[in-house]
């Protein structure tokens, strides 16, 4: 009766284990795709902040839906009025994320990010405005690399 008490009790204790280590596992790759998710989104921001186009441009997908106020845009068409308006000396001056949240899918492939993004920004007539908007950034990981696959983009409600 012992033994088999004890043979129950440490076949127990090598699932409870086994369940340990493969909870672990499981967050493993989420803990780090987060993270990986968090630098991009500081990174595309940041270059957006430096209004440098090049860098910006490489965070998204050539296939990257969007919706902005105005309906949904492509990135050929986002590009061309993007870049349009900063060739006319109108620029970011500053570019804050705010209360970043990322959820990360069970492969560790995909991820939501959402945040308040805060910019202000200088027309080419010197008029600086400051707004607040939400954003929310679709990412999956291909061949190695999170790009952005959809961005949804739209001003936030005044506190």
């Amino acid at each position: 009766m012992r033994t088999l008490m004890w043979k129950a009790a440490l076949a127990m204790a090598i699932a409870a284990g086994l369940g340990v280590a493969s909870s672990a596992a499981a967050q493993g790759p989420a803990t780090a795709a987060e993270a990986e998710v968090r630098k991009v989104i500081a990174d595309y921001n940041a270059a957006y902040e430096r209004n440098d186009l090049d860098t910006y441009f490489k965070a998204f997908a050539p296939d990257l839906t969007q919706w902005f106020p105005s309906g949904r845009v492509d990135l050929p068409s986002y590009r061309a009025s993007w870049t349009k308006t900063i060739q006319s000396g109108n620029r970011n001056d500053k570019v804050e994320v705010r209360d970043l949240r990322v959820q990360v899918g069970p492969s560790a492939d995909t991820a939501v990010a959402t945040y308040i993004l805060r910019v202000t920004f200088r027309s080419a007539k010197g008029e600086v405005s400051t707004e607040d908007n939400q954003e929310t950034d679709v990412l999956f990981k291909r061949n190695g690399a999170w790009t952005i696959v959809h961005v949804n983009y739209a001003p936030a409600r005044k506190p």
